[in-house]
């Protein structure tokens, strides 16, 4: 792996930025004891900056990899980080000053950060599509590196556009025929009003449909997917089959199928008005589909690859050589 002086700074930058906010808002959650639609005010900046900062250090790190348009990957990390320094700093205002950050309209002032903190969404997404480019145009030498990386990155610019449904009017909001004087315009949730019983740390609703769960689950795919290559690598000296670079390829391609079948039915559920921890027999159908095709497929991405017959001394050798080479070759 590249030595972590070599990633992009603007982005590590802003993580530690995060990390600082995160210090700040857990604070804040001890000390103040104010509730904003249904959960501590200090909750919404808490969350942001942890996700920030890990969706900082990812990219950061995986511009490492880019070996075409690199000054265009600088500038589109640079863009990402500041984006995000935006959108946590209107949250963090927001808070400070007892409102709402997300669907405000009360005020023109509300409004325009609302609108504000919209256009930083655009920018975010538009940043790391940059990069999702200048990554599948890369030379990565090993084909799982390379597969989870990029399918990480594809999968967490699906998770980011669920943000874009939420600023969308709910179906009950359009009815109250109000939109142009409606002091709240959009929202997280899916057949229930936002503020309801929630599940604890997360916030996600208990009696409806969430859109930030397949937000969440898709953004974080950033860092999950080279997270398992990873993994994969350590274990190799000890399970002989993981050495073979084809078989990690086949995990990997596995492993990106299902994670993204089980965005698409987070999402499904979310839509549908439908609680994480409630689901109905189509909901609970599909998740057992995609458990039984996976834990097949992993099987039979584990099988033996067929190769030329070799001498035993040549044999160890190799195998002794590919298992060095098995964390090497992760990402260079």
């Amino acid at each position: 792996m590249p030595s972590w002086r070599s990633w992009h700074r603007p982005l590590v930058l802003f993580a530690a930025v995060m990390a600082v906010m995160t210090v700040v808002s857990a604070i804040g959650l001890i000390v103040d004891d104010r509730v904003l639609t249904g959960a501590a005010i200090w909750f919404k900046p808490f969350k942001f900056a942890i996700s920030f900062a890990v969706y900082g250090l990812a990219l950061a790190w995986m511009l490492t990899l880019v070996t075409r348009g690199r000054r265009t990957g600088w500038w589109a990390g640079t863009v990402v980080a500041l984006g995000g320094l935006i959108e946590v700093a209107i949250i963090t205002g927001q808070v400070i000053r007892g409102k709402r950050s997300h669907f405000n309209h009360a005020t023109p002032f509300d409004e325009a950060l609302f609108t504000a903190m919209g256009a930083t969404v655009i920018v975010l997404w538009a940043g790391t599509l940059v990069i999702a480019i200048l990554l599948m145009r890369a030379r990565i030498a090993d084909r799982a590196s390379a597969w989870a990386i990029r399918s990480g990155v594809l999968l967490a610019l699906v998770g980011a556009a669920f943000g874009f449904l939420m600023t969308r009017p709910t179906p009950e909001q359009r009815a109250a025929g109000n939109l142009d004087t409606a002091d709240v315009i959009g929202a997280h949730s899916v057949g229930v009003p936002d503020g309801g019983p929630s599940m604890a740390l997360t916030g996600w609703s208990t009696t409806g449909g969430d859109l930030r769960i397949p937000h969440f689950v898709g953004m974080h795919a950033l860092q999950l997917l080279p997270l398992l290559l990873f993994a994969l690598a350590a274990l190799a000296p000890r399970f002989p089959r993981l050495r073979d670079p084809r078989v990690r390829l086949r995990l990997m391609v596995v492993a990106s199928a299902a994670y993204a079948g089980v965005v698409a039915l987070l999402a499904w559920q979310a839509l549908r008005g439908q609680p994480l921890i409630h689901p109905d027999g189509a909901t609970l159908g599909a998740a057992a589909l995609i458990v039984v095709a996976s834990t097949a497929a992993t099987f039979g991405a584990l099988r033996p690859t067929a190769s030329a017959p070799r001498t035993g001394s040549d044999h160890d050798s190799g195998s002794s050589a590919r298992s060095g080479r098995a964390g090497k070759d992760l990402v260079s």
